[in-house]
């Protein structure tokens, strides 16, 4: 009879593999870039970031899996190093900041492959409506942090491209002033939480 429980608990242990659990990582805000570009007349793209912007997500470091994600930029800090223009970007005609304070990007999960990549499918809400945006993301490093909070630390590049006019953003895109695809570039470090 023991012989016979032993073995069904082996047999049990072997059909569960044991992963670790996924641990909760927070975006690293001094060392987190959200910017984007965006053609201006046809002469050149204009390069501009928000400078405030916070979130977290889940990752297994076994899996490889990412899920639980959620990103939120507060509109209002848009810079593009120019004060004019980045009065113009926060009003009616483009972000709209003080009826929409914030947008946010929620995904449920990606895996990371062998090469560090992963395309996570989620929703950007902008300007009151959300719609699918798809992020192209490398995992360029995972360890512990050298210095200061010593935490274990994640590196992330991540790139995807926005159509302003599936917001109901559509000025200036008529007449060809301002184009209407917006290409994010997105540069984090996020920290395992303690």
């Amino acid at each position: 009879m023991l012989k016979r429980i032993a073995v069904s608990a082996l047999i049990a242990l072997c059909a569960s593999p044991a992963y670790a659990a996924a641990e909760r990582f927070t975006l690293d805000s001094a060392h987190t870039t959200v910017a984007f570009l965006i053609d201006h007349v046809g002469f050149a793209k204009t390069l501009g970031t928000f400078n405030d912007v916070s979130g977290s997500f889940n990752y297994d470091t076994d899996t490889k899996q990412v899920s639980d994600i959620n990103i939120v930029v507060k509109t209002a800090s848009v810079d593009s190093a120019n004060k004019a223009r980045d009065k113009h970007v926060r009003n009616k005609d483009f972000l709209n900041v003080k009826k929409h304070p914030e947008m946010t990007f929620t995904a449920s999960s990606a895996t990371v492959d062998a090469n560090g990549s992963a395309t996570i499918d989620g929703n950007l809400q902008l300007l009151g409506q959300s719609q699918p945006l798809q992020l192209t993301v490398t995992l360029n490093k995972a360890e512990k942090y050298p210095f200061g909070h010593k935490s274990f630390t994640l590196g992330v590049s991540a790139r995807g491209t926005v159509q302003r006019s599936a917001y109901g953003m559509n000025y200036g895109v008529a007449n060809g002033l301002v184009g209407d695809t917006v290409d994010l570039i997105i540069e984090a470090e996020a920290n395992q939480a303690k």
